[in-house]
């Protein structure tokens, strides 16, 4: 059985060198904040402009970055530095899905 929190901690730990349309989504994810499904659990993640994240009513708490077409983040419930993949060209209100170390993941822009 995967473990959820590795997939939530894997996200979570969401850049000069961005191609405007990948920068296009990480900078709404990074503004509107997503809400993560795992399962039937919802989850949503807050981001703020000084690189820090919560989610889980602040229960998990870190740090954010953006490399090129990656969200780079760490957190209490991961605290190893990941850096993921965003798809080009999503904004708000949009669902997508992220393949993450600990399995596929659905991702909504808020």
């Amino acid at each position: 059985m995967r473990n959820p929190m590795l997939g939530l901690g894997a996200l979570i730990l969401a850049a000069a060198a961005a191609a405007p349309a990948m920068a296009d989504t990480l900078k709404e994810v990074t503004t509107h904040g997503i809400i993560l499904v795992l399962g039937d659990m919802e989850i949503p993640v807050t981001y703020t402009p000084d690189g820090k994240l919560s989610a889980m009513d602040g229960q998990i708490t870190g740090v954010w970055r953006i490399e090129g077409d990656k969200l780079c983040t760490s957190s209490t419930a991961d605290p190893v530095d990941r850096c993921i993949a965003y798809p080009k060209d999503k904004k708000s209100g949009d669902t997508f899905e992220l393949e993450t170390e600990g399995g596929a993941v659905t991702i909504k822009i808020r």
